[in-house]
């Protein structure tokens, strides 16, 4: 029987976790990383699942070597068998702990959480604890929600979540300014680029589940994609937003 892991199967046709195009994922790193592809650079992924950020990044800086850390077994092993496809299994190093439990041996030049943040408590304290990674003059690459508008009862019902989880981009980033952090590039995810990452999510959870009929976790399966998918287009589709920022400390 084929074992059921369902982050791997909502992410099988858009391994970056988090509704952006493939060339704002590449912008991003880019902004992040700098200019020179064979420049020596540590970049550590918090929160890394599949550790696709990591693997774009390997594939257009030769010089860079990078470390990945996770709580999820399969993703890590996932990432590991894609990073010897690729032949850069020898620059990525993976860990399966907690981003608590992870202690750098030196700073990174980059720091990565993209979406992971509410492993860590949250925007802020997320920030604080990558502090800790970072080199000096070092690049933080983060990601998070925010309002696009204030959000109905039906939207916060279907994120389960509370008016005051999120703010809206001016606030957000009002926030992190104030926590010590100057944004020297942004990128805010379009419609275009949130649906593609729905459809995505719940078509591929939704396929899995009609071809795999006999299947113990079928039925639940095709359950979370309709659920899914009715929270999105008949809840926070226009009104949950995605912010990806690179930053540099500014303390």
């Amino acid at each position: 029987m084929q074992p059921y892991e369902r982050h791997l199967i909502t992410h099988a046709h858009h391994p970056i976790a988090a509704p952006l195009h493939p060339h704002s994922v590449l912008e991003l790193l880019e902004r992040a990383l700098g200019d020179d592809d064979a420049a020596e650079l540590r970049v550590l992924d918090v929160g890394c699942g599949e550790a696709a950020w990591l693997l774009e990044a390997l594939d257009h800086f030769p010089g860079l070597r990078a470390v990945g850390i996770d709580i999820n077994a399969a993703g890590l092993a996932r990432a590991a068998e894609e990073a010897r496809a690729r032949g850069v299994a020898d620059r990525l190093e993976l860990h399966e702990l907690s981003a608590a439990d992870y202690h750098a041996p030196e700073p990174f030049d980059v720091v990565l959480c993209v979406g992971s943040t509410h492993a860590l408590g949250g925007l802020l304290p997320t920030l604080d604890a990558l502090r800790a990674y970072l080199a000096p003059g070092g690049r933080v690459l983060i990601g998070d929600g925010f309002w696009e508008r204030e959000p109905t009862p039906a939207v916060l019902e279907a994120l389960g979540e509370g008016p005051d989880a999120y703010a809206d981009l001016a606030t957000t980033v009002d926030r992190i300014t104030g926590a010590g952090w100057a944004p020297v590039y942004g990128h805010t995810s379009t419609l275009d680029e949130w649906d593609d990452y729905e459809w995505s999510w719940t078509g591929s959870l939704t396929a899995w589940a009609l071809d795999h009929p006999d299947h113990p976790k079928a039925g639940e399966a095709a359950e979370t994609a309709a659920a899914h998918r009715d929270a999105w287009l008949h809840g926070y589709r226009g009104t949950f937003g995605f912010v990806s920022l690179v930053l540099r400390s500014t303390r």
